[in-house]
């Protein structure tokens, strides 16, 4: 099993999204992670799906997705030509005391500060899943009461781009 992460240029109409994840759930297929959002041209959007699978599953699922007629280009991310990321808020309750202890840790991940409450601190981190997963399993002996991730999202290195 190997996980692939496709960019996918679509339409930017209603029901795409829908259409898309449609075909996932009658093929019985997984979404890891999924975002949406317009490119610089409005009338297209671009999705970056992530799957887990066997090749086989994995060249299926591309071929299925390319047959969509909102579809106008999909290619693989390759995992070593490509810069993916993540954003995560998290909200964590602290003491006054705990406070410094948090930013001191969000300083060491490059992660920001982006609300400060009397009980509590919601962080910003931008990057990898595993420097995600890293900082969270930092925050293990804190209370998190709420986690917001993103989803992952891509491009290819250097000059090769979708249309």
């Amino acid at each position: 099993m190997r996980r692939a992460v496709f960019s996918i240029l679509v339409d930017n109409s209603s029901g795409v999204l829908s259409r898309v994840a449609g075909l996932f759930s009658r093929r019985g297929y997984n979404i890891d992670s999924l975002t949406v959002g317009e490119t610089l041209d409005p009338k297209l959007s671009r999705m970056t799906i992530t799957v887990t699978g066997d090749d086989d599953i994995l060249e299926q699922i591309e071929k299925q997705l390319a047959k969509l007629i909102d579809v106008k280009e999909i290619v693989e991310l390759p995992h070593d030509e490509s810069v993916c990321r993540e954003l995560v808020l998290i909200k964590v309750l602290c003491t006054r005391e705990e406070r410094q202890q948090i930013t001191t840790m969000a300083d060491i991940y490059r992660a920001n500060i982006v609300d400060v409450a009397k009980n509590s601190l919601i962080i910003s981190l931008t990057g990898s899943q595993s420097k995600i997963d890293s900082f969270i399993a930092l925050l293990d002996g804190f209370k998190i009461t709420e986690l917001a991730r993103t989803g992952i999202t891509g491009l290819a290195r250097g000059a090769a781009n979708l249309k």
